[in-house]
């Protein structure tokens, strides 16, 4: 039995989550992977190197990031090193917006 979620389809509105490759379809059509590794907390370097490395080779295909977190470019090691494509991954970053003075 996997996890329930809300869904954005009207006549279904729960979905199963059954596995780590799962995805919901977004409004534009593009599908997003329902589990994702976030790495606010991971260390650049090899900590976030690995942590990116071993989700993959543990069937994730969905990185949350975000360059407020210092780790970007372990993220882009970690996936460049690994052996899945990048086109197969959903990557997220988020920008810091602050306002203008």
């Amino acid at each position: 039995m996997g996890i329930s979620t809300l869904n954005t389809d009207r006549k279904d509105p729960l979905k199963e989550i059954t596995d780590l490759q799962g995805t919901f379809e977004l409004h534009n059509g593009v599908q997003m992977p329902y589990m994702g590794l976030g790495v606010y907390l991971s260390k650049e370097g090899q900590e976030v190197i690995n942590a990116v490395q071993w989700a993959i080779e543990a069937g994730y295909r969905h990185i949350d990031t975000a360059a407020i977190y210092g780790n970007e470019e372990g993220v882009g090691m970690g996936i460049q090193q690994s052996v899945i494509d990048r086109k197969d991954l959903f990557v997220v970053s988020k920008v810091e917006c602050r306002p203008r003075l």
